[in-house]
């Protein structure tokens, strides 16, 4: 294992650093620079520092750091060993009070962490801080808040009772509070989890015997077994790309089933119940087969393309790359539904993206967020699918 890198400020330790954000990546170098960007940004002010662990990824995810944010921490771990244990590492070497478990695959605001910090701040005996995640498009992703897990809970969520019924049957995704609405949530997820690093300490860290998928649900349970209390923040979002980190295979579905299976047994025992869990995780991986087979590769034709920028020059380098006519425009006013609009973040930053993507949700689009200085854009069509990336020429 190697670190290489520092801390962007000069800090004295003999007093505790406000935060430390901990990304483990593993082979999506182009989402990585789009998440260090906006993390960079976003830590602006703040004592605080980036950490990120790579897995041993096959593409240029390590040279790309050391290139464009050489003060962030990175450390080369020699072999992929899991998101439990990488993200282990990450907090080893972490020296902020707070820590912040972060995806490669996300975008954060800008005010993201500084509200994320000051929510915790104003709770009573908080354990772990989940926020509002939305994907590609803008729309929320319910995962952001969930229930334990129980069997009648899983049943519910395998069932499809919750979509029928959320008020009776919403548990599993915490349908007590609305997405605007901030409140106890028993387990977050691993995206994005903030909390204290003595907390994380004491608890272990996240179950290295879990390979991954149920280990957020894992460390959520452990915190509120010691006595904690979980909160879901509505007071700030972050984008995240679900599909890009993980491509929902049978390989994923298998090692999501183990995964639930571990974590009822670890928590629950081998009991009656838990046999009862063990059958329901089987039919919903089956379930959750059929269902993602209708979705995954669905190919997004736009029915217009539109760039919110002012700079020519990109629009003519675009054009030509993507071999399609871009309609400039300064706002989504008059965008057609269905169209793909194209976002500068140079000119307007992440969280007016955001505020856009969010302000544009009935209109249907598809988004891609340009990075003119780096020469790639990036964006999602479906919470379920990878991401595309394309690269260009690089404009100043």
């Amino acid at each position: 294992m190697q670190v290489t890198g520092c801390h962007c400020q000069i800090v004295s330790y003999l007093s505790a650093m406000q935060l430390s954000v901990i990304i483990l990546n593993y082979n999506v170098r182009w989402f990585l620079q789009q998440c260090l960007d906006s993390v960079m940004r976003a830590t602006t002010g703040l004592d605080a520092q980036i950490i990120v662990v790579d897995n041993a990824s096959p593409d240029d995810s390590c040279l790309m750091v050391r290139e464009h944010f050489p003060d962030v921490v990175l450390i080369k771990n020699p072999e992929n060993s899991g998101f439990p244990k990488g993200n282990n590492l990450g907090v080893a070497a972490a020296k902020g009070r707070f820590i912040c478990i972060l995806n490669p695959d996300t975008v954060v605001a800008p005010d993201t962490f500084t509200k994320a910090i000051s929510y915790f701040e104003s709770l009573e005996n908080p354990g772990i801080v989940g926020v509002k995640l939305m994907d590609g498009r803008g729309h929320f992703l319910p995962e952001s808040k969930r229930g334990i897990p129980t069997p009648w809970v899983a049943a519910t969520k395998i069932s499809g009772l919750y979509k029928l019924s959320p008020k009776w049957f919403g548990r599993y995704y915490a349908s007590h509070l609305t997405p605007n609405q901030s409140g106890q949530a028993d387990i977050l997820v691993g995206a994005f989890m903030l909390m204290e690093k003595s907390l994380y300490d004491s608890l272990g860290g996240f179950d290295e015997n879990c390979f991954m998928y149920s280990d957020d649900i894992d460390l959520s349970y452990r915190a509120l077994q010691m006595g904690r209390t979980n909160f879901y923040f509505a007071g700030t979002q972050v984008i995240h790309y679900k599909g890009e980190s993980t491509v929902k295979d049978a390989r994923y579905l298998n090692r999501f089933r183990e995964a639930m299976v571990y974590f009822y047994d670890k928590h629950y025992g081998h009991s009656a119940s838990g046999r009862i869990f063990n059958v329901l995780m089987k039919a919903g991986a089956h379930f959750f087969a059929l269902t993602k087979k209708n979705t995954l590769g669905v190919t997004v034709r736009p029915s217009g393309w539109y760039l919110l920028s002012q700079n020519e020059a990109l629009k003519a380098a675009l054009e030509e790359k993507l071999s399609v006519s871009l309609i400039s425009v300064t706002n989504v006013d008059g965008i057609k539904e269905g169209s793909r609009l194209l976002l500068d973040a140079n000119e307007l930053g992440y969280g007016q993206i955001m505020a856009i993507m969010l302000s544009a949700t009935a209109k249907d689009l598809t988004f891609r967020i340009v990075h003119p200085r780096d020469g790639f854009l990036i964006g999602s069509d479906s919470s379920n699918d990878r991401g595309e990336v394309v690269t260009f020429a690089a404009h100043r």
